[in-house]
């Protein structure tokens, strides 16, 4: 799915400080002496669920922390450490760096061809495709998307000297994914961000004999450092790009691509009309 989200089920993606953690949890332990299975019948847990663990890929329980210490000499370390676990849950690993760039951005363009793009959709749209994911989806999952992706979304009213840019097909609203109510819901919310002074929505339309964008989405964004971003997204993968001669290559096609595009005007104007025949 689209902007990072985790298309999977299984154990929760892993973070920075579940990783951490398990370092610190596997290194307390091996300095005791002690097997995943030996620490693991000290603590009341299993050899994997230990390895799960130390590995990054399990968020421990509350509890799992005050019972380790005093099997693994009381150095306080682990309580201390499992104050700052984070899951992530919502965001795919490969998405969170861009993430982290997003919440720092000074501009930020997005082009997308396949679906409307995560900073700007509405949850019942989001859960319309959640619906269809494969493999399926529990219903936890789609609401921890949710609530990653309305996080995000978040920015564009907290950060107002961020520029968002935003070139979406006009194909994408006519699919009408969930159908004809969840579409006017998602154009109603379209035309109320386009009011935003810092959000500038543009449709490419459907009839466009010279299109710059025709090798597929892609997403830019320059930090305060005024360094300049990339990022691409494929089928549950994603790259960031920092190449500067590749981000300059794809400037110069975002740049066309606002030319190519209905002007901000002209793209409310097709919306409003867009809502008015659903």
């Amino acid at each position: 799915m689209v902007d990072g989200v985790v298309g999977t089920g299984g154990e929760p993606e892993s973070s920075d400080s579940l990783r951490t953690f398990g370092a610190v949890v596997q290194a307390l332990r091996e300095h005791a002496g002690l097997s995943r299975e030996e620490f693991g019948d000290l603590v009341g847990l299993s050899k994997h669920t230990v390895a799960s663990v130390e590995l990054g890929r399990r968020m421990p329980d509350p509890t799992f922390a005050e019972r380790s210490e005093p099997v693994l000499g009381n150095t306080g370390a682990l309580v201390k450490a499992a104050q700052h676990l984070a899951r992530q849950p919502g965001l795919a690993a490969w998405f969170r760096k861009w993430a982290r760039l997003e919440k720092v951005a000074i501009a930020l363009y997005t082009y997308e061809s396949r679906m409307t793009p995560g900073l700007l959709q509405t949850k019942a749209y989001m859960r319309a495709m959640a619906l269809d994911n494969l493999p399926p989806l529990e219903d936890t999952q789609i609401e921890e998307l949710w609530t990653a992706r309305a996080e995000r979304q978040r920015l564009l009213r907290e950060r107002p000297n961020t520029a968002f840019s935003f070139i979406v097909e006009e194909h994408v609203l006519l699919r009408r994914t969930g159908g004809a109510e969840v579409t006017r819901e998602l154009i109603e919310h379209l035309l109320e961000l386009a009011e935003l002074r810092n959000v500038e929505i543009q449709i490419m339309p459907l009839e466009q004999q010279s299109h710059s964008g025709l090798q597929g989405p892609l997403q830019l964004l320059e930090t305060s450092e005024n360094k300049w971003w990339a990022y691409v997204e494929g089928q549950e993968s994603g790259q960031l790009i920092v190449d500067s001669k590749v981000v300059s290559v794809l400037q110069r096609r975002y740049a066309r691509m606002r030319s190519q595009a209905l002007t901000m005007q002209d793209s409310v104007n097709l919306l409003q009309r867009m809502r008015g025949e659903l």
